[in-house]
């Protein structure tokens, strides 16, 4: 067998897996990506597909207003008593918070629901909120049947360290609620920004493993173990168990958030998150994606790489051949949008695309403008490599410059490029470049315009590394019109950011269409195509 690290390429953070008979369950994060939280299944560790997204109602989850990269944060999988279990944050309030500088305070919103369901693709309960005190909650079941939540604990008063360390409550899943009151089981080691935590039982330890570091290059995996499930906690002897810090060389980098599977045969395999960064410009515009690797018990009871390195690999097994490139083409030929395919925020998607008012296209409703926190019509999916091309038929009529419809590689509302249709002044139909990017203290561009005549028009985009670049194509003509400009791709990263905002998502590539008339205007889309180059 041949494992090939990241195990879910672009933006497939935060991982929680779950063995079931033979079954492996894995449930990513999705921030303000609507339907909420990925899972994928696998019965070999190597190949993985997307079985459900299960926070897909209005009674479950609703993201508008959310800021960027809030929203659906590290969801946890378990399974106990025949029962999948996904508890995950929907952070409401973050960046641009703290009153004081680095002693100020430091008011955020996180709130932390359990939904449940007796099959992994059926309908997930309507949520339980179970608190607000801090992020990354997850569900231990102890062998005793008892069930417990685990999260961190966010410290907001001055001079405090914002992570306070690793909370537990018992949870009365029968009752639906929280019991007892809430200890401090772990403070964290001297790494900080301890967060993620998971807890296993084995050989008669707690063993808690945590993240630390911040999610950047300083990223790790740390373990720490008790005979007590409240501590106190000893830490790793050797230090972190996995991470890429002080290892410009690794292949993966910033490595941490992980999570422990035990496989049939017994074997331990740690899922992580990592990061790939481009090589001329070390940013990482994949986003945070999902890595897997086998672990080894030691004759001291403690967890290891199989090297004893605490470092990630790029490949588990045998070497494998050259992984063929990806090449879809969506044609929206049904009732519902193809898998790869996410919308921003709202729970009612009716409001923002369909794809029955015209029966082989996909109808975007003109809508508020991209970046906004509320209803934006903008429909994406993840770019995979770091080379692709992306190309899509648009018709649209618009008939004032409010009205925009076209092909966009989007981050969040402070760094997307978008090739669009418009009108100018004298009526005449324009594709031009819409570029906001996270430069100084933010800054938007207009590229020089291209007239546009007649009919649907086809839109591409080609990302080569740090490079992007546009070009469109009439209906009745066969060579495509480039525009002149080279615009910047990797600026669409989590690294290149303005002060004080989050930067979690990783770069999509799609389709969007906005309406700042408030008259609606639609924008129909025949087919997108995605092909790795």
């Amino acid at each position: 067998m041949t494992i090939r690290n990241p195990i879910l390429r672009g933006f497939n953070p935060d991982p929680s897996i779950v063995r079931v008979g033979e079954d492996y369950y894995l449930a990513t994060s999705t921030f303000e990506w609507f339907p909420g939280v990925q899972i994928h299944h696998s019965r070999d560790l190597a190949d993985w597909r997307l079985v459900t997204r299960p926070l897909n109602r209005p009674s479950q989850i609703d993201l508008r207003g959310d800021p960027d990269s809030c929203g659906v944060w590290a969801a946890d999988l378990s399974y106990a008593d025949g029962r999948f279990h996904l508890v995950y944050t929907d952070v409401k309030r973050y960046g641009r918070t703290t009153v004081g500088g680095a002693a100020g305070v430091s008011l955020r919103d996180f709130h932390n629901y359990w939904v449940w369901c007796d099959r992994i693709d059926g309908d997930w309960s309507d949520p339980v909120r179970l608190n607000s005190s801090g992020f990354d909650p997850a569900l231990f079941h102890d062998d005793d049947g008892r069930s417990w939540l685990l999260n961190m604990l966010w410290d907001h008063r001055p001079g405090r360290g914002r992570f306070g360390g690793i909370v537990a409550q018992e949870l009365d899943r029968g009752a639906g609620r929280l019991v007892g009151e809430r200890r401090v089981i772990f403070q964290g080691t001297a790494l900080g920004f301890t967060e993620g935590p998971h807890l296993y039982r084995r050989g008669g330890w707690y063993h808690l493993l945590v993240a630390e570091g911040g999610t950047e290059r300083n990223h790790a995996v740390v373990m720490a173990r008790s005979r007590d499930l409240f501590g106190p906690y000893e830490t790793h002897p050797d230090g972190p168990v996995l991470t890429a810090k002080d290892r410009p060389d690794a292949p993966l980098q910033r490595t941490g958030h992980g999570d422990l599977v035990e496989a049939p045969d017994g074997t331990t395999w740690l899922t992580y998150l990592c990061g790939r960064p481009l090589p001329a410009s070390d940013r990482c515009v994949l986003g945070r994606e999902t890595a897997i690797q086998p672990m080894r018990w030691g004759e001291d009871g403690w967890l290891r790489t199989l090297a004893g390195d605490a470092l990630p690999v790029a490949e588990v097994g045998t070497p494998a051949g050259e992984e063929a490139p990806v090449c879809e083409r969506d044609e929206f030929a049904g009732p519902a949008l193809p898998p790869a395919f996410q919308w921003l925020r709202t729970p009612h998607p009716e409001q923002v695309f369909s794809l029955v008012e015209r029966p082989g296209w996909l109808r975007l409703h003109g809508r508020e403008t991209i970046g906004s926190h509320f209803t934006q019509a903008l429909v994406a999916r993840r770019p995979l490599a770091f080379r692709y091309a992306a190309e899509t038929l648009l018709d649209y009529v618009p008939a004032n410059f409010q009205q925009a419809a076209g092909l966009v590689c989007y981050y969040n509302a402070t760094k997307f490029h978008f090739l669009h249709l418009t009108v100018g002044d004298t009526g005449e139909r324009l594709a031009q470049v819409l570029s906001v990017l996270p430069l100084g203290e933010g800054v938007s561009a207009v590229s020089a315009p291209v007239a546009v005549g007649a009919g649907p028009v086809t839109l591409r985009a080609e990302v080569d590394h740090e490079r992007l670049r546009f070009a469109v194509r009439g209906a009745d003509e066969d060579e495509w019109t480039w525009l002149s400009e080279t615009f910047a791709a990797d600026l669409l990263s989590d690294e290149a950011t303005l002060p004080g905002f989050p930067n979690f998502t990783g770069t999509f590539v799609g389709m969007a269409c906005q309406d700042m008339s408030g008259a609606g205007l639609p924008a129909d889309f025949r087919y997108f195509h995605y092909l790795e180059e």
